[in-house]
């Protein structure tokens, strides 16, 4: 499960950006190469990443090009590193790579060389594509979430860095804005990991926090080797119900950073919020039950909230909570953006 879209999880097989690259011919033009470029990751991400397709409708045209540059890079990340014998060694190649990138001598490939231009056009911190690609490959590792702060880390990770780079792209780069969009990261993928419990338990792998499971007498093995030998158990909803609280506060917090954000990216992240968020009711009206199947909302319902956010992008949250502190797992990636910026008084992670 990486970040809010994760289709790329349950991909047949990995996605090569090689087979979208546009013919190369002289590079008199440069607009049009770059005009092929994107054209290749947005080709790239129609057959791999369906919901980010349909969600960059709603971004501004300035957006949408930089955007899918930016998914396009993670999702060959992602496949990558997911499908690859050896994490360390896709790792390392993804780290070289990521430094030809931030040369601004990229590799001969479409998704590199557009992404490169966001990375030099939107001065896009190295760390923040690292902490993704930590991200992957704490994925490919199996690796355990004994706490809810560990599990945080996590979504700073595959989920908040994304927030980040996507507030970047918008062009607010105010540490509160920033701490906003870390929220609206973790309420979804905290929704993502409510939603997914059962497939990732089939797949061997757990993402609740495995302490909570054991208060309630739920053994986190035992879950994983038999999730349908807990169907209906009310201490694993329980659990369930623990992590859409944590997401729910964070949403609201997040609600209270869309002001910031320019106008006409608003209606995008609230439709998002309001999707997202609206998942998580579906999971309440399972019971929290994780053997009910996997919840998602209707066409119509979709529809509806898409015009929700377009009518009022701009929700009404408690003002308290614009200034609310970055979540600490979070504050790693927020620095590099602040200490990028002239110093001004009042900024604060």
């Amino acid at each position: 499960m990486t970040g809010s879209d994760d289709e790329a999880r349950f991909a047949p097989a990995p996605v090569r950006s090689r087979d979208f690259a546009p013919a190369r011919g002289s590079r008199a033009d440069a607009d049009a190469d770059a005009d092929a470029d994107i054209a290749a990751c947005k080709q790239i991400l129609a057959v791999g990443s369906k919901s980010f397709a349909a969600a960059s409708l709603l971004l501004p045209g300035r957006m949408r090009g930089p955007a899918a540059a930016f998914y396009a890079f993670c999702r060959i990340a992602d496949d990558l590193v997911d499908f690859s014998d050896e994490p360390n060694e896709a790792v390392t190649q993804l780290t070289a790579r990521l430094d030809r990138i931030y040369a601004g001598t990229p590799d001969d490939d479409p998704v590199d060389r557009a992404f490169a231009r966001v990375v030099r056009d939107f001065a896009l911190p190295r760390a923040l594509i690292d902490a993704l690609i930590e991200g992957f490959e704490w994925d490919a590792r199996e690796r355990d979430y004994e706490t809810l702060a560990e599990l945080l880390a996590y979504c700073a990770r595959v989920a908040s860095a994304v927030g980040v780079v996507m507030t970047l792209l918008m062009g607010p780069r105010e540490p509160r804005t920033l701490a906003r969009a870390c929220d609206l990261g973790a309420a979804m993928q905290l929704t993502n990991i409510c939603r997914d419990v059962l497939e990732d338990a089939e797949r061997g792998r757990l993402y609740l926090p495995a302490a909570w499971l054991r208060e309630r007498g739920v053994d986190p093995v035992d879950f994983v080797a038999r999730p349908g030998h807990y169907a209906g158990d009310a201490r694993v909803a329980e659990v369930v119900e623990a992590v859409l609280r944590e997401a729910d506060e964070y949403y609201l917090r997040a609600d209270a950073g869309i002001g910031m954000l320019p106008r006409d990216a608003r209606p995008a992240i609230r439709a998002a919020s309001l999707i997202y968020a609206d998942i998580g009711r579906v999971i309440r009206e399972q019971g929290c039950d994780p053997s009910r199947g996997r919840a998602h909302t209707s066409k119509a319902r979709k529809l509806w909230l898409l015009i929700r956010a377009w009518v009022w992008p701009t929700p009404s949250g408690e003002a308290k909570h614009a200034d609310a502190p970055v979540i600490d797992e979070c504050a790693f990636l927020i620095e590099p953006v602040v200490d990028a910026l002239p110093a001004r008084s009042g900024d604060h992670v």
